[in-house]
C-alpha cells in the first residue's frame, strides 16, 4: 500500500473514531471555507538547479496574488537539483504538485512513471515553457585563455567545467549546442562525435546540476570556461561583478524548459485549482517581469523587447545599469533539429547511447 493510501484510510479511521488531530498536513482542507475563510494550502515546485533566485520571487508574487483572488493563504515548498535527478525523484515517489523542470524531456520520465497525463504540454500556453534561455560561456575576467567558440573547447590546454548529461538538463542542452556547432562546421557523424569525445575530455569536473558547476568555476576557481545558461552566467556577472565575462558562441540552441501539474499529486492532495493558477501565474506580465529581472527570456514579447538590451560584440562584461539583461545575435536550433526529446534522449543519452560511450571518467 502507498504511504499515501495508508494516510487516507488513517484519517478516516480518526475521524469515524473521533480521534482526529487537527492542523494534520495531510489532511485536504483546500475546499473547506468558512464564511469567506478557506484554510491554508500548501503545494510543492520541484524544480532544477539555476531556478531558485526566480522562484523566489516569484513565490512571493503568487502567494500575494492568490490570496487576493481567493483570500487563502498558500504556501509554496521549493526543490531544487540536477533537472534529471529531479525527475528522477518525482518519478520514485517524492511528492510535488507541479514540476518547472529545464526540458520537456524530464517531464516526460515523470509522465512515463503514470503521474502526469499525456499531452500535458498542450496544458499551458507555448508548448508549456514561459520562459527560455540559451546556452552561453562564462570566463574570468579578460578571456586569458582566449575563448570565442565551441573549437576553442577541444583545445588541448582548456580545462572545461560543464554538468553531468545524465542528471542534468542544463547539460544536455550543453552537449547539444557544441553537437549543432561541430554539423555546422561541416563534419558529419563521426567525426562530430569525435570532438564532443575531446570536448568532454577536457571536462575538469563533471557535477550533477548547472548550480553545482556554477560554484566550482566561480567560487572553486576549476576550470577555464563554464559552459553555462545564459541566465546563470549573468547571475555570476551580477554577483561578482568584475570577475568574469561572457562569451557568446556563434551557434547555440533555443532552451525551453517546461512546466507541468503532476496529476496523480494535485488529484490526490487536492491542491489542483491552486497549483493550475501557480503555472497559469508564470504567464502574466508581472510574472514574466520577474523572470526577466532574473536574466531568463520571457516569451511575452512586450516584457522581452521591455528587458531585452543588445551588445555590441559577442563578448559580454558588465549587467547594464538599468538592469536589462543583454542579447547578441546568435544562430540557435532547437530540439526539433534533434528529432525531439524522445529521439535525443534516445541517440545521445540513455543507458549505452553517445554519451556514455564518449565518457572516460577521470
Amino acid at each position: 500500500m502507498s504511504s499515501m493510501n495508508f494516510v487516507k484510510r488513517t484519517l478516516s479511521l480518526a475521524i469515524a473514531t473521533g480521534s482526529l488531530v487537527l492542523g494534520t498536513s495531510f489532511l485536504d482542507n483546500s475546499n473547506i471555507a468558512y464564511g469567506a475563510d478557506l484554510e491554508p494550502i500548501e503545494i510543492t515546485n520541484v524544480s532544477y538547479d539555476p531556478t531558485r533566485e526566480l522562484y523566489k520571487a516569484y513565490n512571493k508574487d503568487f502567494i500575494s496574488y492568490w490570496k487576493d483572488k481567493k483570500g487563502q493563504d498558500v504556501t509554496v515548498i521549493q526543490s531544487h537539483g540536477g533537472s534529471g535527478k529531479q525527475a528522477l525523484e518525482v518519478a520514485n515517489g517524492l511528492e510535488a504538485d507541479v514540476v518547472t523542470l529545464a526540458l520537456e524531456g524530464d517531464v516526460d520520465g515523470v509522465q512515463r512513471a503514470g503521474l502526469i497525463k499525456k499531452g500535458y504540454v498542450d496544458n499551458f500556453p507555448l508548448k508549456s515553457s514561459p520562459y527560455t534561455s540559451t546556452i552561453v560561456f562564462l570566463v574570468r575576467k579578460g578571456n586569458p585563455k582566449h575563448i570565442v567558440d565551441w573549437n576553442d573547447l577541444v583545445r588541448d590546454d582548456i580545462g572545461v567545467v560543464t554538468p553531468n548529461p545524465k542528471t542534468s538538463g542544463g547539460a544536455r542542452w550543453n552537449y547539444l549546442a557544441a553537437w549543432y556547432y561541430f554539423e555546422k562546421q561541416g563534419k558529419n557523424f563521426d567525426e562530430v562525435k569525435a570532438e564532443i569525445k575531446k570536448l568532454f575530455q577536457n571536462v575538469v569536473v563533471l557535477d550533477s546540476g548547472a548550480r553545482g558547476s556554477t560554484t566550482s568555476f566561480v567560487e572553486n576557481g576549476q576550470g577555464d570556461v563554464l559552459i553555462a545558461w545564459e541566465n546563470e552566467a549573468f547571475l555570476s556577472l551580477a554577483e561578482d561583478p568584475g570577475k568574469f565575462e561572457i562569451v557568446v558562441p556563434s551557434v547555440s540552441i533555443l532552451c525551453q524548459p517546461t512546466v507541468a501539474l503532476v496529476d496523480e499529486v494535485v488529484d490526490d492532495r487536492g491542491t489542483r485549482e491552486v497549483a493550475t493558477e501557480y503555472l497559469n501565474h508564470l504567464y502574466s506580465p508581472t510574472a514574466q517581469e520577474i523572470a526577466a529581472k532574473w536574466y531568463y527570456r520571457p516569451s511575452n514579447k512586450e516584457v522581452l523587447t521591455q528587458y531585452a538590451s543588445e551588445a555590441k560584440s559577442n563578448v559580454i562584461t558588465e549587467i547594464p545599469q538599468n538592469g536589462k539583461w543583454i542579447v547578441t545575435s546568435v544562430d540557435l536550433t532547437n530540439i526539433e533539429h534533434f528529432g525531439g526529446w524522445t529521439d535525443a534522449i534516445k541517440t545521445h543519452f540513455a543507458n549505452g547511447a553517445i554519451f556514455d560511450a564518449i565518457y572516460e571518467k577521470k
